[in-house]
């Protein structure tokens, strides 16, 4: 895949910093794909990024928003068994996974069940942003005082 290099444009732009992040990470996406994940739409403004994660305990894991950014990184504790494996398939490697979250998504919980990290989120829009109908009333005319 050829890069881009948006430097200059950067220079020319007031104001664009989250857009030019947002590009810059699209170039850098994980080509191992672990661990794997499923992002659902569960209603009008709420979702939910389930990873599967076999192995790993609730201890393990850190979730972090920052700015617009989730980061859910698992880190495995060392295994200090002496154990000897014919075959190892299931990955218990440490990992880090960045998605970009839109404006006003905020993470709601997460929780770990049956090998699956699920990650709730919700968007809350102020109301100033949501959509509303005017009616068309009838004013009187207004007296103006002296």
């Amino acid at each position: 895949m050829r890069q881009f290099d948006f430097a200059p444009l950067y220079r020319s732009t007031v104001g664009f910093d989250r857009l030019a992040k947002l590009m810059d990470s699209v170039g850098g996406f994980d080509a191992d794909g672990y661990p794997p994940y499923n992002i659902e739409r569960l209603g009008d403004n709420e979702y939910r990024i389930t990873m599967a994660v076999a192995g790993f305990d609730k201890d393990e894991f850190n979730i972090e928003v920052k700015e617009q950014s989730l980061i859910v990184s698992g880190q495995k504790k060392p295994d200090d068994s002496e154990r000897t494996f014919l075959h190892r398939g299931i990955a218990a490697r440490s990992f880090e996974r960045r998605f970009q979250l839109a404006d006003f998504v905020e993470v709601k919980g997460a929780d770990l069940k049956n090998g699956l990290l699920h990650v709730d989120l919700v968007r809350n829009l102020p109301e100033r942003m949501k959509p509303r109908t005017v009616t068309i009333g009838v004013d009187e005319p207004k007296q103006i005082e002296a």
